[in-house]
Parts: structure tokens; sequence; C-alpha cells
């Protein structure tokens, strides 16, 4: 019995044929440096942006996280737009100015301080419909509000306060003011709207 022919196997591409040109294989070599610079270039660009983005998203989110995540009040003033909505007209030559402001499904608030000088307290309490001469002794701010924006009521200083309430969509107001240095009052807001 004669074994099955096994089917010849095919030459070599080497076999026979003849060298290839050293100015052809300048050429292959230079198409394929091209190759992997297109492909590095199509990889490489992308995964840059999307590193720098990335990091930039990473900064922003800690940023956001920081004010979000604030339990007491900052140095700094309020924009333009929180001082409207929540009705907080701070003084243009008040200083210390600080303020947080806190959002939830049922409120939102501004915590807002700033130093004065008597006659701009005086134009402060007009502007909010107010008066020195209606305001009563004692603080008249939350102890909740108090322990949020961080505030210490010492029992000597000499605290006066009122609540000015406004039908919705207008925020009601808690404004206590420190009136121990006569230079000099301190005036602490609590500003409250519901969305």
């Amino acid at each position: 019995m004669t074994p099955p022919s096994l089917p010849r196997q095919a030459p070599s591409p080497d076999e026979g044929s003849a060298p290839v040109p050293a100015e052809d294989r300048k050429h292959v070599v230079k198409r394929r440096w091209i190759t992997a610079i297109i492909i590095l270039l199509l990889v490489g660009v992308p995964a840059g942006y999307l590193a720098i983005s990335t990091q930039q998203s990473r900064e922003s989110g800690r940023d956001k996280a920081a004010r979000v995540g604030a339990s007491k009040v900052r140095p700094g003033w309020p924009s333009k737009v929180q001082r409207s909505i929540y009705e907080v007209p701070v003084p243009p030559k008040a200083w210390r100015v600080g303020f947080l402001e806190t959002n939830n499904w049922r409120t939102s608030r501004l915590y807002t301080q700033f130093a004065v000088t008597p006659p701009e307290l005086d134009a402060f309490l007009a502007s909010v419909g107010t008066s020195r001469e209606e305001l009563t002794p004692g603080v008249s701010i939350s102890e909740h509000d108090t322990s949020v924006a961080g505030w210490n009521w010492k029992s000597k200083t000499g605290w006066l306060g009122t609540t000015l309430e406004e039908d919705d969509p207008r925020p009601t107001r808690d404004i206590t003011v420190d009136l121990t240095d006569p230079k000099v009052f301190k005036v602490y807001v609590v500003s409250s709207t519901t969305p």
C-alpha cells in the first residue's frame, strides 16, 4: 500500500527572488516610522487630553466639595446674586465680611457677617426695613443656625436682634447686632428661603 501523497509546501518568499534594493528598504522603514507616529498620535493625544481633563475635573471637584462641605462662615463677600436673592444688602464699606450658603430640599440659607460703623448700621437696617430702635435685647439667631455658622454669643456682650418675616418667596431674615464697641458694630444675618 502506498502512502497518500502530501501536498507540496509553497516555496519561501525569499527563495529564488531577487534581493530588495536598498532604496526600497528605506521607503519601507520610512513608511513604518510614519505609521508608528500616526498610531502614537491617534492614541497619545486623546490619552493626554483625557489625563488633563481628569486632573482638572478632580481639582474642580475638590474646590466644589470644599465650598459645599463648608460648615462655618468663611471670609469673603457673597455674590451680588446671593445678596439679591437673600435680600442681604451688605454695606459697600463693610469689612470683616464672611458668608456661608447652605441648601437642602427644604430650605436655603445665607449666613452673613460683617463689621460697620454706626451710620452704616443705620443705613443697613433702613435698607432691610427696620431700625436700631426696633431691635430687641438678645440674640435672634437660633442655636442650630449659630452652630452651623460657627458663631459664639458671649453673654457679656451687648446683643440686640430682630426677625424680619416675609411671605414666600421672599426670605425671612434673623439679624443680630453686637453693640459692645460703640465705634464698630458687628452684624450677623441668617436669611432663609424655601425653594
